[in-house]
């Protein structure tokens, strides 16, 4: 993720949607996502964990504001899932909230305000002026499909404070530590070597008291550990995916997203 000054991931810009500014704008069907070309890692939330956890491995990032991740690949530029054309290539995978929020999001129009207003990408080639498409504006007021998509944004971010919450919990308990993953090539040779990442520590995890964990299954947050520490096995499935698809890894550190 992008630090507080910049644009969060795939953003180019940020304008609040208006009925008055954008009364004839449309949003033009689109079936592919440039954007997610050689994208690597994809913030996810929470909420996501048991789908994700069944296509991607799920890792947290560096930092005191680490976040959950679901890897699209394994190295810098290589996406797996996503061909050169922007599609996907499998359409058994599912594609995490944030890829479908783009281009819009809730954001402040100013730093002291409290209310979110719906925005969007200008730079996106989605909507526009366009002759053809569904309309955000009827007659000065928004169209069923801006409601979806405002209805969309606001379960997104209360997902993203429940994420938040879950994120603070694991930091208090101390349980992420500094993940490697260390992949041996069928055809033999030196193993790749993933560093760069967080993880849970199992070894801790089993080690917190028998109230600790019961109070941790009772608020969903156990399940959602073990997703994460299962989608590990995915690390390998992924790095044979970049070796068929012509994208043979070189060993480096897996960078932050």
């Amino acid at each position: 993720m992008a630090s507080a000054p910049q644009l969060p991931l795939f953003y180019n810009g940020l304008e609040p949607l208006s009925s008055e500014t954008h009364a004839d704008y449309r949003i033009r069907p689109q079936d592919s996502a440039p954007h997610l070309i050689g994208q690597h890692a994809v913030p996810i939330t929470t909420d996501e964990f048991a789908l994700v956890q069944r296509f991607m491995p799920i890792v947290f990032s560096v930092g005191d504001d680490a976040i959950p991740l679901g890897l699209m690949g394994l190295n810098e530029g290589v996406n797996v899932f996503i061909g050169d054309d922007g599609k996907l290539v499998d359409d058994n995978f599912y594609v995490p909230a944030y890829v479908r929020r783009y281009p819009y999001m809730l954001a402040r129009l100013r730093p002291d305000s409290e209310e979110l207003s719906l925005c969007f990408d200008p730079t996106s080639p989605v909507l526009g002026a366009y002759d053809e498409g569904d309309r955000l504006f009827d007659d000065g007021q928004p169209s069923e499909v801006t409601k979806q998509i405002l209805a969309f944004n606001e379960q997104f971010e209360q997902a993203g404070q429940r994420t938040q919450n879950f994120m603070r919990e694991l930091r208090e308990l101390g349980l992420l530590m500094e993940g490697e993953v260390s992949i041996q090539p069928d055809a033999g040779g030196q193993p790749f070597v993933y560093r760069g990442f967080q993880m849970i520590n199992e070894e801790k995890l089993n080690g917190l008291r028998g109230d600790q964990l019961r109070k941790m299954q009772q608020s969903g947050m156990l399940p959602l550990l073990y997703a994460h520490l299962f989608s590990l096995a995915l690390m390998r499935e992924v790095f044979g995916r970049q070796v068929q698809q012509g994208k043979t890894p070189q060993p480096q550190i897996l960078p932050q997203a």
